[in-house]
Order: structure tokens, then sequence, then C-alpha cells
């Protein structure tokens, strides 16, 4: 399968050819159970677009499954507090990294172990 800049260039070089032309010269074509052939449009496209410079689906503020994210968390029977992956994507967190709890008469705030509370009062 035809990435990147050798995509674009299989595309044009194509030209006026049909879809399904384009989509099996380049190489995106798997095997059915029956034998027969099955064109990846969805990849070819997908492909299509990251080589043109667009990129699908980063930094948006929608959670797993498609869904928006909520900004509420929920204290769990067993009493722990779970945030969430998509949160802690947002923020690049990663297994491992600190934080120190400060308690607020109405808040809870996490700042990371070393760094500085700016809006300390």
């Amino acid at each position: 399968m035809l990435t990147g800049s050798e995509l674009l260039a299989k595309v044009k070089e194509l030209g006026d050819v049909g879809k399904s032309e384009i989509v099996r010269a380049c190489g995106y074509v798997s095997n059915k159970k029956d034998g027969g052939e099955r064109l990846n449009f969805t990849a070819f496209y997908e492909a299509l677009l990251e080589a043109k410079g667009v990129e699908l689906g980063v930094s948006s503020k929608v959670g797993k499954g498609g869904r928006k994210l909520s900004y509420v968390a929920t204290v769990q029977g067993n009493g722990n507090l779970l945030i969430g992956k998509a949160y802690t994507a947002m923020l690049d967190l990663h297994p491992g990294d600190e934080f120190e709890i400060k308690l607020g008469r109405k808040q809870i705030r996490l700042i990371p172990v070393g760094g500085t509370d700016e809006d300390e009062e």
C-alpha cells in the first residue's frame, strides 16, 4: 500500500481512471475468504488525506467511541475518583507521573510534583 508522496504521485499519474482502479493500483486491496478481492476505500482515503496533510481526530475533545467529554468525574463505589484516559491524554500524562493533592473548600487541585501552584490564594 502506497503512502505519503508516493501515493500522491501515483494518483496524479493515473489521472482520469475510475476510483476502483486507483485504489487497486495503489495497493489498497485485500482478499476475501471466498478468494475474491476487497477494495479498501476507507483506508485509501484516510492515507490520501494524511498524505495531503489533513490530520483526522487529532487534539479533538472527543473521547472513545466519538463521545464528547463531559468534564465530570464520579466517585466510584470503592471510593476512587476516576479521571479517565481521554483527559490524561489531553494533558500528555504518563504512568508514574506524580501530583500533589491540594484540597480546597469546594475543589481538588492536582499540582505536578515539582511544579508551581500559579493560582495560590
